[in-house]
């Protein structure tokens, strides 16, 4: 049976901004950035995390026509696509004055939750992340 999760996707606009987002405004590394002729493949992950890869994934051919691709980034810039993607911080309050500072739009300020403090933010293109302190073992 399946043993883990090695890569998933987020829909951008643009993959450069994406950069510039990912790995100049999160930190994130690229992990992999190769033309593959029909697309190009481009992937962050958090530094030290290998094999949990985030594919930056451009709307359009191979996987979906010209409408469809037009539609999809409709819907993203509308914040349609939901929850995309979470990660964890040791510290939430202070990752968020960070990203703050960076000019990251924050959709939810450091809130407590039972199972740790969190805070929302959105990429540029408008997909949901979610950033969170878990609670420790007490």
């Amino acid at each position: 049976m399946l043993s883990a999760i090695t890569i998933s996707h987020v829909f951008v606009a643009d993959q450069n901004q994406a950069l510039d987002f990912y790995v100049g405004k999160l930190g994130l590394e690229v992990s992999g950035d190769q033309d593959l002729g029909f697309m190009r493949w481009l992937t962050v992950r958090v530094p030290g995390q290998p094999g949990r890869d985030i594919l930056l994934e451009k709307p359009g051919p191979p996987a979906m026509d010209g409408d469809s691709a037009r539609q999809v980034r409709e819907l993203i810039a509308k914040g349609a696509s939901g929850f995309t993607v979470g990660f964890t911080t040791k510290d939430c309050r202070k990752t968020y004055q960070e990203l703050v500072a960076k000019g990251v739009e924050c959709t939810q300020e450091p809130v407590e939750q039972p199972y740790g403090i969190d805070i929302g933010i959105r990429d540029p293109f408008g997909n949901h992340i979610r950033i969170v302190q878990l609670k420790t073992a007490s």
